[in-house]
């Protein structure tokens, strides 16, 4: 399949450059994911759209990924939580965790290849460290080991801090701290309370700091760095700054990271979530409002990532609208279709697979400035403005009665390539139900199914079955517990 190019915003250059991976086959790009010790609210939820828009697009642009999001299931906030409810933390982050995937499905956010764990990954952390005292980059302070940077020279040079006042020897203890502190890090904590968890390792009893734990999971997974390392502009510094600073100073001859994106901060109707305020949501809240998970994802994907994003429940009801405009749109040409015509949109809300169904008759200069628009730094606002041109053309068309049989075909690769983007379009067939439910989706569906059964509700496992077979999906259990789906012929 012929690949398009792709230019982004890379945060360490401060403009924008085209992207050229190591390997176009293989694009490798790490995602800062969720600290779980809580419920993941819709500026957390902003970041992994991104995630997913900047993956999606990748892959409608002719590249294949090799992802991760790690998961942080240790830091300060979750000793204080796991402390004070006397359970282990693996206890306390467990539900958090499973919280999070199940957000991640609602919204039809696709899958990726590695999700690491930070209590998993210590090993590899304590290597990290050995090797940066190794290069002397380190000193340690009361069984703190911190890492030094004055020096390292290229210290500050992707948040573009002002390091001239460095005070030697000035150290933050905190995973977190102030925007513009300019510090030692800590790399490795002596543990300070009863119960806190700690690992018995050879530079001593303890647990890693949190900017340790990605730099050292990125080596884990790749044994090398990244092509793209994503994250919230919150993250800019201390944590990516440190993240570089520590990679760069344990393998001085490799590249880190080759790009970084950076994506913006989300807004509640102008105002920064506060609980204070009651402006602060978490997905089930907006749910349990009425709203579909549509809805929250059309807005979440509709605004530019380096923009700020005001979210407002006037944007929900407004994306129900833009929804249904495109869903109409198809729904009018796959009418004038039969089911064997479009039987190629088997595979239609996810790009997990491959395969070539690019528009190339009548829909395809459409398609080509849809593709531009994604290819300018993931310009989603002119990539929808440009599906409303589109179908607007298309129902002209269709007034008119102008299309032929193979036009038809190609406005349905068109609708095909967009919703590998949106992952938001139903598409069915005129004799049977939907052949477009997303392997997200059935995923979710199974995976409700295998709880209801544990819990002995064989009625709600029993419709789950029944839906999906309705949806055109045929479930076979396993000996072993274990769930296989097809699509029914």
């Amino acid at each position: 399949m012929n690949r398009f190019p792709f230019f982004l915003f890379d945060s360490a250059e401060n403009k924008k450059v085209e992207f050229l991976p190591e390997n176009p086959d293989r694009v490798k790009i790490y995602s800062c994911g969720p600290t779980v010790y809580n419920y993941s609210h819709i500026g957390n939820l902003r970041s992994y759209i991104f995630v997913d828009v900047l993956r999606r697009s990748l892959k409608i642009l002719g590249y294949s990924m090799d992802q991760t999001m790690n998961i942080t299931d240790i830091d300060d906030k979750i000793i204080r939580e796991s402390i004070s409810r006397s359970v282990t933390i693996e206890e306390f982050t467990k539900p958090w965790t499973e919280a999070f995937f199940q957000d991640l499905q609602k919204l039809n956010i696709e899958k990726l290849e590695h999700y690491p764990i930070a209590t998993e990954s210590v090993d590899e952390m304590v290597g990290l460290v050995e090797k940066l005292n190794a290069n002397g980059y380190t000193y340690e302070k009361e069984g703190n080991v911190y890492f030094s940077i004055d020096k390292l020279s290229s210290y500050g040079s992707l948040s573009k801090i002002d390091t001239s006042g460095i005070i030697s020897g000035a150290r933050y203890d905190a995973d977190e701290y102030e925007k513009d502190n300019v510090r030692d890090f800590v790399l490795w904590k002596a543990p300070k309370e009863d119960g806190e968890k700690s690992w018995k390792t050879k530079i001593g009893l303890g647990r890693p700091g949190w900017h340790l734990e990605c730099s050292a999971m990125i080596r884990q997974i790749y044994s090398s760095g990244v092509d793209i390392h994503t994250g919230g502009v919150d993250l800019l510094f201390p944590h990516h700054e440190n993240e570089k600073a520590q990679s760069e100073a344990a393998y001085p001859n490799e590249k880190f990271v080759k790009y970084w994106m950076h994506c913006e901060h989300l807004l509640v109707d102008g105002q920064k979530m506060s609980k204070s305020k009651g402006n602060f949501f978490v997905l089930g809240d907006i749910l349990e409002k009425g709203y579909d998970w549509k809805q929250i994802r059309y807005v979440l994907l509709s605004f530019h990532y380096r923009t700020k994003l005001n979210f407002s429940f006037e944007r929900l009801n407004e994306a129900k609208l833009s929804i249904q405009k495109i869903q109409n749109s198809f729904n009018r040409i796959s009418d004038k279709l039969n089911a064997q015509d479009i039987a190629f949109l088997n595979f239609p809300s996810s790009s997990d697979e491959i395969i070539d169904l690019r528009p190339n008759g009548f829909a395809k200069e459409y398609f080509l400035i849809f593709i531009n628009a994604i290819s300018d730094d993931l310009n989603i606002p002119k990539a929808i403005a440009s599906i409303f041109d589109t179908i607007k053309l298309f129902n002209s068309s269709l007034d008119r009665s102008s299309l032929h049989k193979e036009d038809l075909l190609d406005c349905l690769k068109y609708f095909y390539q967009i919703n590998l983007l949106l992952g938001l379009l139903e598409f069915k067939s005129t004799s049977e139900g939907s052949i477009g439910i997303s392997e997200n989706e059935i995923q979710f569906l199974i995976d409700e199914r295998i709880k209801a059964k544990k819990n002995k509700d064989f009625q709600r496992a029993d419709s789950i079955r029944d839906e999906l077979k309705a949806k055109g999906i045929q479930l076979e259990d396993s000996k072993d517990g274990s769930v296989k789906w097809k699509r029914m012929e």
